[in-house]
C-alpha cells in the first residue's frame, strides 16, 4: 500500500492485507532505517508505520525524507506541496519509501523593513537544525530537500552537509515577472516605488498599480536575488543537477524536475554518494565564480561561508574577492539589469552560463555533482542551444564580458578589518567620499530617508544590526530601495553591519565586521566623520587616526541585548561573525 493512499476503517480493524504480515526483506547493512524497521524488537516501530499506510514493500525500501517548508506565508513556498508530491512520485517510482515532513519558512519580503526581519537569518539555522533532527531522530536513509524563500536554500543545504546522507536539493522555482507599461516587474520595483512616491516622482495611483502587478503568482522573487542566486549556486556546487534551478514555479518543467530529483536520490543511495563525496574546495570556487558572473546576491557570500564551515572546507571571505577579480561578469539580470530568471531559462538556463565559464577556464569542469558525473560530463548530457545560437541582450561572452571583474567586492580598511561585502550593480570604478549620517537601527535610518533629509554625498551608517547585535542581521531593502527610488543610486552610499536583500542595488556595503555590538570600529563612527569608499582599491576607511578610533572604542560601552529571552536571545548568543558565515553550529565556528 502506498503511504499516500488513505487507510480504510476495515483495514485498520483487520490489520489490512494479509501480505502485510510477512517478514520484511532485510535492507543493506549501511542504511540507518534498518534500526527502526528490522527484527522482532522493531515490531512496535513497524506498527507505527503501518498506521500511516506503509506496507512491507515500503518498509523493506530505503526511507527517503522529503523536507518540505510549504506555507501560505509567502508566494515562494505556497506551491511547494505540489512540488513535494512530484518528488514523492519520483522516489516511489525508483523503489524508495518517501516520508514527507515539514519545516518553517519566513517571508523575507513580507518581514522586510520590520522588526520581524530579525527572524530571517535565524530561520536558516532553524531549518538546518530541524531537518537534521528529523533525519537523525527517525533514522532516514536519504533526503530530498525542497526550498522556496531565501533562507530555505542554505538551510536545506546545511542540513544535507551535517547529516551527510545521500541528498538531492530541489528548488521550488521562480515566480513569473509582473508587467507594467511594457517593462518586467519584480517586488524590487515596488520597494523602489515607495521611495519614488516619497520623493513625489510617482503618484499614489501608480504605486498601487505596481503593488498589484509585480507578483502575479507563486514562486520565489524573479530577479537574480537571494533565492535564485542560491538556486543557481546549488547547480555549480554540485548539490543539485544542472538545469534544475531554472524551471519556473508551477510549470510542467518544475514538476518534472521534482520527480527526477526523487528518482535521482535512489541512485545516490545505491552509489552511497553523499555530500562529503561531492563537496571540495573546487566546488566552492565554482559556486563563487557563478555567483560573481551572474551578479548574484551578497547573501551568497554569507551562505557559502556557512556551507563551507559545515563541510570543513577552508574558505575565507577574501577568497570571494580573489575569485571575483579573475572572473568576468557575463549576465545583466535584476537588480543591476532589467531581466529576470524566466528570461535566463528561456535561453537555456543556468547551464548556459556554467558552460561559458567552464570553457573559459573560470570553473572546474572536473568537480563532482550529485548525479555521479562531473560538471563537464553533465553538460554533455544536456540539450542546450549551441552557444552561437543564443541571442540574449543580457548575456555576454567571457571574451567580451559586461564587466572584466565579477560583481562581488570585499572591502577592508579601518572600518572593516575583517571585511565587508559589496555587490557592484553599476560601474567597477566607483569612488565616494562624504560625511557619515549615523543611525543605531534600521528604523531611524528609514525615517531619515523618507522625510527627505538625504543630501548628495551622504554616507548612511546603520549599526547594531549585525548577527549578534540585531540579532539576526536584518536585510534592509526598504532603506536601500528608498534611497535609490529617491534618485540617489550613485551619489549616496550606505554601510552597515547588517545585510541587504538580493534585490538591493547601488553603493550599499554590508556585513561590516567586526560588528558594532562586539566593539568593531563601526561602533566608533560619529556624525560628520568623513568616510572614504574606494572600490578599485577595495578600501573603506574613516578619516581618523588609529589612535582616535582606539580612544573612542575605549570609551564605548556595549549596548544591552535587544532581547533577553526566547528564540532571538538564544540565537543572538549563538551567532558567529558575518566574516565566517554567521553560523551557530558550535562545532564549525571559526575565529
Amino acid at each position: 500500500m502506498s503511504h499516500q493512499e488513505p487507510v480504510s476503517s476495515a483495514e485498520r480493524e483487520t490489520g489490512g492485507d494479509e501480505s502485510n504480515e510477512s517478514e520484511p526483506v532485510e535492507k543493506p547493512e549501511n542504511l540507518p532505517s534498518r534500526e527502526v524497521t528490522e527484527g522482532p524488537e522493531r515490531a512496535p516501530h513497524r506498527s507505527m508505520f503501518r498506521a500511516m499506510g506503509f506496507d512491507d514493500a515500503d518498509l523493506s525500501s530505503p526511507m527517503v525524507g522529503i523536507a518540505n517548508p510549504a506555507a501560505d506565508i509567502t508566494p515562494c513556498n505556497v506551491h511547494l506541496d505540489e512540488v513535494a508530491v512530484s518528488a514523492i512520485e519520483g522516489v516511489e517510482s525508483a523503489g524508495g519509501m518517501p516520508i514527507e515532513f515539514g519545516t518553517i519558512t519566513i517571508s523575507d519580503a513580507i518581514s522586510m523593513g520590520t522588526e520581524g526581519m530579525k527572524s530571517s537569518l535565524v530561520s536558516r539555522e532553524v531549518i538546518a537544525d530541524s531537518v537534521e533532527l528529523v533525519a537523525f531522530g527517525e533514522r532516514l536513509d536519504a533526503l530530498v530537500t525542497v526550498a522556496g524563500c531565501d533562507k530555505n536554500l542554505p538551510g536545506m543545504m546545511m542540513a544535507a552537509i551535517r547529516t551527510d546522507l545521500p541528498t538531492v536539493f530541489l528548488y521550488g522555482g521562480s515566480i513569473l515577472p509582473g508587467e507594467h507599461e511594457g517593462r518586467e516587474l519584480t517586488v524590487q520595483s515596488v520597494f523602489e516605488g515607495v521611495g519614488a512616491y516619497a520623493q513625489g516622482d510617482i503618484s499614489r495611483e501608480e504605486l498601487d498599480e505596481l503593488e498589484r502587478e509585480a507578483c502575479p503568482g507563486a514562486g520565489s522573487c524573479g530577479g537574480m536575488f537571494t533565492a535564485n542566486t542560491m538556486a543557481s549556486i546549488s547547480e555549480a556546487i554540485g548539490l543539485a543537477p544542472l538545469g534544475s534551478a531554472g524551471p519556473l514555479a508551477e510549470s510542467e518543467g518544475r514538476y518534472r524536475t521534482a520527480e527526477e530529483a526523487g528518482a535521482l536520490v535512489l541512485d545516490a543511495i545505491e552509489a552511497d554518494r553523499k555530500p562529503s563525496d561531492i563537496l571540495a574546495r573546487e566546488s566552492f570556487e565554482n559556486a563563487i565564480a557563478l555567483q560573481v558572473a551572474l551578479g548574484g546576491s551578497t547573501n551568497g557570500v554569507l551562505h557559502l561561508l556557512a556551507l563551507a564551515a559545515e563541510a570543513g572546507i577552508d574558505l575565507s571571505i577574501t577568497d570571494f574577492d580573489a575569485i571575483s577579480k579573475r572572473t568576468p561578469k557575463i549576465a545583466n539580470l535584476q537588480p543591476g539589469g532589467t531581466r529576470v530568471m524566466k528570461d535566463l531559462q528561456d535561453v537555456g538556463g543556468v547551464p548556459v552560463v556554467i558552460r561559458r565559464l567552464v570553457e573559459g577556464g573560470y570553473m572546474h569542469g572536473e568537480a563532482m555533482t550529485v548525479t555521479g558525473q562531473t560538471i563537464a560530463e553533465e553538460l554533455e548530457t544536456l540539450d542546450l542551444p549551441a552557444d552561437e545560437e543564443i541571442d540574449a541582450d543580457f548575456l555576454y561572452t567571457v571574451e567580451e564580458p559586461l564587466h572584466e571583474e565579477g560583481a562581488i567586492k570585499i572591502l577592508t580598511g579601518n572600518l572593516a578589518p575583517d571585511g565587508a561585502v559589496l555587490k557592484v550593480t553599476g560601474e567597477d570604478d566607483f569612488y565616494h567620499e562624504g560625511p557619515a549620517r549615523v543611525f543605531e537601527n534600521e528604523e531611524s535610518a528609514m525615517q531619515y530617508v523618507q522625510e527627505g533629509n538625504l543630501q548628495s554625498g551622504d554616507v548612511i551608517v546603520i549599526r547594531n544590526e549585525g548577527p549578534q547585535g540585531g540579532p539576526g542581521m536584518r536585510e534592509m531593502l526598504g532603506v536601500t530601495a528608498a534611497v535609490v527610488g529617491q534618485g540617489h543610486e550613485d551619489d549616496v552610499a550606505l554601510l552597515t553591519d547588517g545585510r541587504f536583500s538580493g534585490a538591493t542595488r547601488g553603493p550599499m556595503i554590508g556585513h561590516v565586521a567586526p560588528e558594532a555590538f562586539v566593539g568593531g570600529p563601526i561602533a566608533a563612527i560619529e556624525n560628520g566623520d568623513r568616510i572614504e569608499i574606494d572600490i578599485p582599491e577595495r578600501e573603506m576607511n574613516v578619516d581618523l587616526a588609529e589612535e582616535r578610533v582606539d580612544e573612542r572604542l575605549t570609551d564605548w560601552e556595549a549596548p544591552e541585548p535587544n532581547y533577553d529571552s526566547g528564540v532571538l536571545a538564544k540565537y543572538g548568543l549563538a551567532f558567529g561573525s558575518a566574516a565566517n558565515g554567521a553560523v551557530t553550529n558550535p562545532g564549525v565556528q571559526r575565529e
